[in-house]
């Protein structure tokens, strides 16, 4: 889940008005801690059609990989459930836009948190950005693993010991996380808003392939979705949850407006397109490969065809360019807490050192896990639920108690009660569902 907004660093933009900011789904507070250390000195100088397309980036990423998984499981009729999230998550965007115009001291998803509840409020928030940001990291690492294995299927390597044995997919991840390892020594902002930029890329290249192969792959779209299987309707939602992430970014895609005002035609245009990909998306895939559609959708498409190699290898370098990005986070909120009189260098072997221990945890658990659609769905019920729908109704009742009208105070608190029961009954759901596979792995 990650991490947008404007820095600047030496007085030069890092991520100008032209730029494409992004990260996907979730766990996008980068620029958002970027923008602490420079925060008097950031213009506001996004375009509507910037705005849009900022926040289109922040919102599509690793969970549109699920949705045909999503719908072929839930039933077409979950589809109303996907719609209406998309409809709900934008409102709560909305409310996020409300609170920084009531306050515009207020700069990010924290500093609202803190307005409504004070200090107590942005702990929690900031628990659960980081804690979003790390479950999101161990499914973008089962997705490298998945897909390394795809790619590489006709490769043999083994690993075997007294205490160890691995197999050619595991050791391939661990070959593409060293080759990421040294991303999270990067201390340039402007190195690590690339990265940003490459994976808005390869998030909208997986979608294009995906339709590219039902037009050109000659597979025949004959497969009939079910109408509805209930007793999976809530492992679903928190996958569906989580394709909506990104609210911790909008705060800093409102500051960094020309026109702030129009903000919710921005949230109104970006969660239109976004909805309609995602329902298209599933859809299509769900038509397309049926009961055997996979968790991952590039994992379903065929393997000889060019198009698909092109989609398995975005999604394979999409983990790639997400590390340093999310790390970043922790590493300047690190690098603000050690000594002032510490050396520049020894931060950087501190920062660097604490990162490479904190993504070979993330491989260990990602090896140790390997359920795509479990992980994802346990972040999105657990975690997303909150960031995404919880809070930001929460936030907005208590920051307008005085002044919120009976029907928006009864529809904020109905939304509240919605996602508790959401994030409960998906969490129960998709842990059961979790520990059941890993129950299945060592029998």
């Amino acid at each position: 889940m990650c991490n947008k907004s404007y820095c600047k660093s030496n007085g030069k933009s890092l991520c100008p008005h032209n730029q494409v900011i992004s990260e996907s789904n979730s766990h996008k507070d980068l620029e958002s801690l970027v923008y602490v250390e420079n925060q008097n000195n950031v213009k506001s100088n996004t375009s509507f059609l910037h705005a849009v397309i900022n926040m289109i980036g922040m919102l599509i990423g690793l969970g549109q990989l699920s949705t045909p998984y999503a719908l072929e499981n839930g039933g077409w009729i979950s589809s109303i459930l996907l719609i209406g999230l998309g409809i709900i998550c934008a409102y709560t965007s909305y409310l996020l836009g409300k609170c920084l115009q009531k306050n515009p001291k207020s700069k990010d998803y924290k500093d609202i948190g803190h307005q409504a509840f004070g200090t107590k409020g942005r702990i929690i928030v900031t628990s659960f950005i980081y804690f979003e940001i790390f479950m999101a990291l161990i499914s973008y690492t089962i997705s490298l693993h998945d897909n390394l294995s795809i790619v590489f299927i006709n490769t043999n390597l083994t690993l075997k010991g007294i205490l160890i044995h691995l197999s050619t997919s595991q050791i391939l991840t661990i070959i593409a996380i060293l080759v990421a390892l040294p991303s999270l020594w990067l201390r340039n902002f402007s190195s690590i808003s690339f990265l940003s930029s490459v994976g808005i890329f390869l998030s909208f290249l997986i979608f294009v392939t995906v339709a590219l192969t039902a037009i050109f792959g000659g597979i025949k779209a004959k497969h009939e979705i079910p109408i509805i299987h209930l007793q999976n309707i809530s492992s679903i939602s928190g996958l569906y949850v989580f394709s909506y992430g990104g609210h911790i970014v909008f705060p800093n895609i409102y500051t960094a407006m020309k026109d702030a005002s129009k903000y919710t035609k921005v949230s109104i245009v970006s969660f239109s397109l976004v909805t309609t990909l995602y329902v298209s998306l599933a859809f299509m895939g769900a038509k397309l490969f049926g009961p055997q559609v996979s968790s991952q959708i590039t994992l379903s498409m065929p393997h000889d065809k060019i198009i698909t190699k092109i989609a398995l290898w975005a999604t394979i370098l999409t983990p790639m360019t997400k590390y340093a990005l999310e790390f970043a986070p922790f590493a300047i909120e690190l690098e603000e807490n050690l000594p002032s009189s510490m050396k520049s260098k020894v931060k950087m072997m501190i920062r660097g050192l604490v990162g490479s221990i904190l993504l070979l945890v993330i491989l260990i658990l990602a090896l140790c896990v390997p359920y795509f659609e479990h992980v994802l769905s346990l972040t999105g019920s657990l975690v997303s639920v909150g960031i995404c729908l919880i809070f930001p109704c929460a936030f907005y009742t208590k920051i307008f108690w005085g002044e919120i009208s009976k029907k928006g105070l009864v529809l904020n608190v109905v939304l509240i009660i919605i996602g508790v029961f959401l994030g409960v009954v998906g969490t129960v759901s998709s842990s059961k569902l979790l520990v059941r596979s890993l129950k299945r792995a060592h029998d």
